[in-house]
């Protein structure tokens, strides 16, 4: 795309008196460290840092020119400048239009919640898969193109912007995909990160508290992560959660589903959890059938109904859907049982780290487990939800017989003070069942070397995350290889 082209899609004009020079555009970003000769640089005025401040940085880097909502006094630039009313929305709709709007050649499923989104986007990518349909994948795991090859992003792409975004949706496209399942955080949202992608069903799980140190309050959460559903032509909404009935009419259609008994276009009754999975009798605009699910937690049933809303909405038949169902083999990191020899211990490997999400993972292994459940969590360290420490101590010690505090990506903040918050939470609340060990590779070891056979294992937070952050270093990791170190060790 030529320069004068990109600012006509964006509908803006430069600075008067200047001109637009008739030169290629190889890419955009609002990174100046990212800027390669071609590339246009959107100038985004931050809370800690102003983008103006690289103009001189981002010429010498061979940009063509500067997309921002005005200069300040002072300030000039050398290369052309777009002002546009804002800087984040230009940035995906630059994004979109040089990547020539891949989501429109496919159909897009669009999943947020505060929990189960990243499990009901594998079912649902699974499920489309088995529909016939070539699926991609962008989720907090990683993405994948139809091949399946689970892909990761570099390492400075640490939660992709919207060039990554649609940069991907264009490789999906190229592979052969019909089909993509993303998940939309709400930081997506709210930073506009997936402003340009055209919905075509959008599925709510639920909402909890998360994330607050960003949103400001649940209410902030709520209405970004509700644009979702504003922004798509379906919605799959959860007919248990409170929130959904803010939801109702809002796009324009929708369905809903149920694992808890309520009137729900999509539901299951006779939930029962056995050795090879869940099993429940699902009803459906579709008709009824027995449903049969090989996961462990009935909270997965809630993220089955889901996804099979979402992709029987795609095309899927009741029969592709039920044999899909049936032939799911899970999600790296989340519920994820590490192989083991049978005088060892049940070790699982999820992703839980808030208070909620943990509580319903201890509950679950605890109906489960004939031994001792033990729980190894920590809490991520910067202004990440620091009101949350407390809680997940509490949860941890009342519901596992013993827990071992540990790191996870604590940061800037001293790991000192993470884990006294963790041990206040359980001290006020009586319970002294808890062990505070600060490497969590030692931790892992000791907590599998306590346990005996007939006992649980459940560690949680980082799941399938492939780094560990520290104070000053990043560390590459793998939660299911470390579990299988400290059996190994153990054996």
């Amino acid at each position: 795309m030529r320069l004068p082209a990109l600012a006509a899609a964006l509908n803006v004009s430069p600075t008067p008196g200047s001109t637009l020079p008739d030169l290629p555009v190889r890419g955009v970003t609002h990174n100046a460290a990212w800027v390669e000769p071609g590339f246009v640089f959107v100038a985004i005025r931050g809370a800690r840092f102003d983008g103006h401040s690289f103009l001189s940085d981002v010429a010498q880097r061979g940009a063509v020119a500067v997309i921002g909502e005005g200069m300040a006094d002072g300030q000039t630039a050398a290369l052309p400048y777009l002002t546009v009313p804002d800087a984040r929305a230009a940035l995906a709709d630059a994004a979109a239009a040089l990547e020539q709007h891949p989501s429109r050649e496919l159909r897009v499923v669009g999943i947020t919640g505060t929990d189960g989104k990243t499990t009901t986007a594998w079912l649902t990518r699974h499920l489309l898969r088995a529909s016939g349909l070539p699926t991609g994948l962008l989720s907090t795991v990683g993405y994948e193109l139809p091949d399946g090859e689970l892909r990761h992003f570099p390492a400075h792409f640490t939660t992709p912007e919207a060039p990554q975004v649609q940069a991907t949706l264009r490789e999906m496209v190229t592979a052969g995909a019909r089909a993509a399942v993303l998940e939309a955080s709400s930081h997506a949202l709210a930073l506009d990160r997936v402003r340009g992608v055209a919905w075509d069903v959008a599925v709510w799980t639920h909402l909890s508290a998360e994330h607050l140190d960003f949103h400001g309050t649940l209410d902030r959460y709520f209405a970004d992560k509700r644009r979702l559903i504003e922004r798509a032509p379906f919605a799959v909404l959860n007919a248990d959660d409170p929130w959904t009935a803010q939801l109702r009419g809002v796009a324009p259609q929708e369905t809903t589903y149920s694992a808890a008994g309520a009137e729900a276009g999509w539901r299951a009754t006779g939930v029962r959890e056995t050795a090879d999975g869940l099993h429940f009798r699902l009803h459906s605009p579709q008709g009824e059938a027995d449903a049969h699910l090989p996961m462990i937690g009935r909270f997965n049933v809630a993220n089955a109904l889901a996804a099979l809303a979402a992709a029987s909405w795609c095309g899927a038949t009741l029969e592709q859907l039920l044999a899909g169902l049936a032939a799911f083999r899970g999600v790296p990191g989340r519920m994820e049982r590490v192989a083991a020899g049978a005088d060892a211990p049940r070790v699982i490997v999820d992703f839980a780290h808030t208070p909620p999400s943990l509580e319903k993972v201890l509950e679950m292994l605890r109906a489960t487990t004939p031994g001792r459940l033990w729980v190894l969590i920590g809490s991520a360290g910067g202004r990440r939800d620091p009101g949350k420490r407390a809680p997940l101590g509490e949860v941890a010690t009342r519901l596992a017989d013993h827990a071992v505090f540990t790191e996870e990506d604590h940061r800037e903040t001293p790991l000192a003070d993470i884990l006294a918050e963790m041990e206040r939470g359980a001290r006020e609340a009586g319970r002294d069942n808890f062990t505070s060990i600060g490497d969590r590779r030692e931790a892992i070891r000791h907590i599998v070397a306590a346990a005996r056979p007939g006992d649980t294992v459940l560690l949680a937070g980082k799941g399938p995350e492939d780094t560990l952050e520290r104070t000053d270093e990043t560390l590459p990791w793998n939660e299911e290889a470390e579990a299988r170190a400290a059996l190994a060790a153990r054996a």
